[in-house]
């Protein structure tokens, strides 16, 4: 599933070539992704101008003077923005027309994102209740040790959870918690104040470098000009299991937490 990284490089990539064109045409191909896409799409969206590409957690959102509208690239999504004289292949889902023979085209072969068109200032049930965006002054390693007192789960099932912090994906947060030598079973009431800090400074850092390096490669991910990102070379521990740490030289380690993956350096993280 493309991470935080991955739909921010999205963003930055579709936005100049969006914002500021007006829409001349919607086709709707396929709308059965994991909601429906609304019939109502093409009439609600023909005619506006695209002011803005926004991101919230994973949501992309392409603000017009009467809306937004909010799309997630689910497992398999990608978003390219080509001539429109290039057919759409088999999972070429939804392209939105503009002016100067552009099109945003939407792809998704397991067809797990969604579409939604939220009118004027309409807010919607998946963007309530989110927690701060990671790269913001409110995420800092005091709000996330005040709101970790009397949770007895796991500190990487913690940090996952975007009730408390949006965008810590799986790869992220097994990069974080090395760098910040903590343990991803240990509870996280039992995590210091002072190490909070720390890990709140590895989620920054790794999450800023993964986006400066145009996102991780896992599956089915590309970039909205078809190319595939390259912060997977970067990762410490995700991935290398059985492979040594690059710290102290010891076999990494793999767990299963909530069915995911965990790689870890016994030695380094406690």
């Amino acid at each position: 599933m493309p991470e935080l990284p991955e739909v921010e490089t999205t963003r930055r990539g579709i936005e100049p070539y969006v914002v500021g064109r007006e829409i001349k045409w919607v086709a709707v191909r396929e709308p059965r992704l994991r909601w429906p896409v609304a019939d109502s799409l093409a009439q609600s969206i023909t005619g506006q101008t695209f002011d803005a590409v926004k991101r919230r957690a994973k949501y992309l959102l392409l603000s017009t003077s009467n809306g937004r509208l909010m799309l997630h690239l689910g497992m398999s999504g990608s978003l390219r923005v080509l001539e429109d004289s290039i057919e759409p292949g088999k999972h070429d889902h939804v392209d939105i027309g503009f002016e100067g023979g552009l099109v945003l085209r939407y792809r998704d072969p397991r067809r797990f994102g969604s579409i939604f068109w939220l009118p004027d200032d309409e807010s919607h049930s998946l963007l309530d209740h989110l927690g701060p965006e990671p790269l913001s002054d409110m995420f800092s390693g005091e709000y996330l040790y005040a709101t970790s007192r009397r949770r007895r789960v796991a500190i990487k099932t913690f940090i996952m959870n975007s009730r408390v912090v949006v965008g810590v994906g799986n790869i992220y947060a097994n990069e974080a918690l090395f760098r910040s030598g903590i343990h991803p079973e240990r509870l996280a009431m039992r995590v210091s104040r002072a190490r909070y800090i720390k890990l709140v400074d590895g989620i920054k850092s790794v999450l800023a470098e993964a986006i400066d390096a145009g996102g991780t490669t896992l599956r089915d991910f590309v970039q909205e000009n078809g190319s595939p990102g390259y912060f997977r070379s970067s990762l410490d521990v995700y991935g290398r299991k059985d492979l040594p740490c690059v710290r102290c030289g010891r076999i990494l380690k793999e767990i299963r937490q909530g069915g995911r993956s965990t790689v870890l350096c016994s030695n380094c993280q406690s």
